[in-house]
């Protein structure tokens, strides 16, 4: 078995190990099959990468060198102008976003293993050493990464600005990566304490979600607490900011290096020494809690029953022609709705596509002057632009194998398998966010914008079918296996963004047009019939 450079520099505080009644040389010998193991295992952001194995160049080796890459969008922020509680603020926002989604997505992989209780709870090995084991592995695992984001600059940043910057960087790296571990357990401790290990990667699924939508929002906030002033940020402090756990961090840059010691100053440098701190031992006084519910994930969840079943009985049963296509919209429906992997790699854009309306709206407002939304309904054509991404993926699906059941089927119209799974797509995900953008916006700048996303809607589902011809080369749909999983052609999507581009641009001129845009409406609905005919026929 490999014997890790890691596990020797663990050798040399082997004696602190045995100082907290820990079994050093079992702790070892786990931690060295669970590295093993590790260099096996494809991390969430290298998932698809479909390149020749290379024993010098591993999944996560290149996982690492990605990270590296990413770590260079940080330095402008440490090695421009001297405003720390700005620059920092917005680096540790970013440092905190990237380990925080790359240890909830691989976590469960680190933290959640429970395939090793089988084999360790026959074996004398005490429980301490196995949650200690189980902690350092995740302090190794942290510790690569942050050492691949940050190393760059970290060693940028010192040069810059000086020895007192480097020390006080470092230590407060290793309390945010720290604090970053701590968090996210106690987030698993809590869903464990109160639901079982089904429930849990369904919320883990949805948190990676929330977490790609929540840095587009969160840099927004973060930004907007600071004012540019005479060609520097200033900041207006509210209470709510002791919330930002990035201005915490970014306190003490702001106390020790320039001697501001406003007081709130000085109680976001002592949050940031006592929360990690306080968290560390909230996490060793609930480990065992932890480990006795960490038997859920072993459980199977009870089945559960069907809600709304009538509702979308009724619904399948209006958007369908005939019982086969009827039969094939709801389970597509299904699919959408629980199919992991296909929601951790759409979702995140649909999130995108929700709030990006929203963010356009309040960043083009100007203070002190009333808000004109007359060409608001625009902005919500970023819900358009998803749906190239989500016909895209309609092909793969973790349960592909059963693919086999298409061709033995006696279905006569072949047509029907995409037909029915394009409008589970319309009816299940993207009519809602219209729907819901539709109202909000008709509450923010009138009822005279419901009209414009009734437009909107239809341009979506003349746009699906057109998305489908240019970007869907496969019969069936959740066919192929997510492993495989490849961004549609560029050139195509491409030409994707441009549409929506031509297709926002022609509702912009005919609304222009007095009463046109009723006018379009009309047209819009019997080019939809014709082209829904044409490239997905009804077959008799």
């Amino acid at each position: 078995m490999n014997d890790f450079i890691t596990l020797k520099i663990l050798d040399r505080f082997a004696g602190l190990f045995r100082l907290l009644s820990v079994d050093y040389r079992a702790m070892r010998l786990i931690l060295s099959f669970k590295l093993t193991m590790d260099k096996r295992r494809v991390p969430t952001i290298m998932q698809g990468d479909k390149q020749k194995e290379n024993p010098m160049l591993s999944a996560f080796v290149k996982s690492l060198l990605l990270y590296a890459f990413y770590g260079l969008f940080l330095i402008p922020f440490l090695v421009i102008g001297d405003n720390y509680l700005f620059q920092m603020s917005i680096v540790f926002a970013i440092i905190m976003f990237i380990l925080m989604t790359s240890m909830i997505s691989d976590f469960s992989a680190v933290l959640l293993d429970v395939r090793d209780k089988a084999i360790l709870d026959t074996k004398p090995v005490t429980a301490r050493t196995i949650s200690v084991a189980k902690f350092v592995h995740v302090v190794i695992y942290m510790t690569q990464l942050t050492g691949a984001f940050l190393l760059i600059p970290f060693l940028i940043g010192s040069a810059v600005n000086g020895v007192r910057f480097s020390i006080l960087f470092f230590f407060t790296i290793i309390f945010v990566s720290l604090f970053i571990i701590v968090l996210t357990a106690l987030f698993y401790m809590f869903i464990l304490r109160f639901f079982d290990g089904e429930r849990l990667r369904d919320i883990i699924n949805y948190i990676q979600i929330f977490l790609s939508v929540g840095i587009i929002v969160g840099y927004q906030v973060l930004v907007r607490t600071f004012e540019f002033v005479d060609y520097s940020f200033t900041l207006d402090f509210y209470w709510w900011h002791y919330l930002l756990p990035p201005m915490w961090f970014s306190g003490s840059f702001e106390w020790l290096l320039l001697g501001n010691s406003e007081t709130y100053i000085v109680i976001f440098s002592l949050l940031a020494l006592f929360i990690p701190i306080f968290s560390i031992v909230l996490y060793i006084y609930l480990v065992p809690t932890f480990e006795r519910n960490l038997q859920k994930l072993l459980a199977n969840s009870k089945a559960k029953k069907p809600k709304r079943a009538r509702v979308q009985q009724w619904i399948a049963r209006i958007a369908t022609a005939s019982v086969e296509e009827e039969s094939m919209f709801r389970f597509a429906s299904k699919m959408l709705r629980n199919e992991r992997d296909f929601k951790l790699k759409v979702y995140p854009s649909l999130g995108l596509s929700l709030v990006f309306p929203f963010i356009m709206i309040f960043s083009m407002r100007v203070p002190d002057q009333t808000p004109n939304y007359t060409y608001s309904y625009l902005f919500a054509y970023f819900v358009v632009l998803m749906i190239p991404t989500v016909v895209h993926m309609l092909k793969y699906s973790n349960k592909y194998k059963g693919a086999w059941l298409y061709r033995i089927l006696p279905v006569q119209d072949q047509m029907l398998f995409y037909r029915a799974t394009l409008k589970a797509f319309l009816i299940q995900i993207f009519l809602p966010i219209t729907l819901l953008i539709g109202v909000i916006f008709s509450v923010i700048a009138g009822f005279d914008q419901v009209i414009h996303f009734i437009v909107i809607t239809l341009t979506g589902w003349l746009f699906t079918i057109v998305c489908y011809r240019l970007l869907n080369n496969q019969r069936y749909p959740f066919a192929s296996n997510f492993s495989f999983a490849q961004s549609a052609n560029s050139a195509y999507m491409f030409l994707t963004m441009f549409l929506v581009g031509f297709l926002a641009f022609l509702h912009f001129l005919i609304q222009l047009i007095p009463y046109g845009i009723y006018g379009f409406v009309i047209i819009l609905i019997v080019i939809n019939i014709f082209t829904w005919k044409k490239i997905l026929p009804k077959k008799v």
